[in-house]
């Protein structure tokens, strides 16, 4: 049972991602009706200065698939072996608010120190559950 729910906390980082997307297409259709932006812009990316509030969702977007990359990795790796354990599972969890709440920030108020903390947590997090499931391989 304790397999499966490692999933839980992917499956919520994919959900996140996917609700940032979306709001960022709906800001981008509005940078444009509001003529804050030529739709040009987006063939490239170039060619138009974005408006502040689409330029953290944009930002925000990417950073999705930045570090979470690796903690997408780790969750497969523990489902494939059956090394989730309850702390795994916390670690994951862990991770998942902080990215929650680092996207909240940023895309929000924007507070580059509230940001860096959130962002140091969510890594600190995740550097520990891949030390664990290192430790947990070579442990045999």
């Amino acid at each position: 049972m304790l397999r499966i729910q490692i999933l839980y906390p992917m499956a919520s980082l994919v959900l996140l991602t996917f609700v940032v997307g979306v709001a960022m297409l709906g800001l981008r259709f509005r940078a444009v009706a509001r003529g804050q932006i030529n739709p040009r812009h987006f063939l490239l990316n170039r060619g138009g200065r974005v408006p502040e509030y689409l330029a953290r969702v944009e930002q925000n977007y990417l950073n999705l698939f930045e570090l979470p990359v690796l903690f997408y990795a780790l969750v497969l790796a523990l489902y494939a072996t059956a090394s989730v354990s309850p702390l795994q599972l916390g670690l994951a969890w862990g991770f998942v608010v902080a990215r929650l709440l680092h996207t909240l920030v940023h895309t929000t108020v924007n507070r580059l120190r509230w940001r860096m903390r959130i962002f140091s947590v969510g890594a600190l997090l995740l550097i520990a559950a891949w030390a664990l499931f290192v430790q947990r391989l070579v442990a045999g």
